[in-house]
């Protein structure tokens, strides 16, 4: 492990605590009102994307860390985004 997979995982990781701490907003309150699906369902493409990148980089004997970073970001996304179909109808 170098200093770069070090930054990468660090990085990784403050990025995904900010979908955390929406994902247990969305469910305490149960409130998706002031969440846009767009714009979770274009990260979770996005994300999802360089998730096939990440992998083609462990393949080849690199990027370990940015694929575990970037399956947290992909999994916490997809959860916004269940969440916002669960609730977004419901009153």
């Amino acid at each position: 492990m170098n200093i770069f997979d070090v930054a990468q995982l660090i990085g990784g990781i403050i990025l995904s605590v900010g979908y955390i701490f929406q994902v247990k907003q969305t469910i305490k309150t149960k409130s998706v009102e002031d969440l846009n699906f767009t714009s979770y369902l274009s990260v979770f493409i996005g994300v999802g994307l360089m998730e096939i990148y990440a992998i083609n980089l462990v393949l080849n004997g690199s990027g370990l860390m940015f694929l575990i970073t970037n399956s947290m970001s992909l999994t916490l996304a997809g959860i916004m985004v269940f969440l916002i179909l669960l609730y977004r109808n419901k009153k």
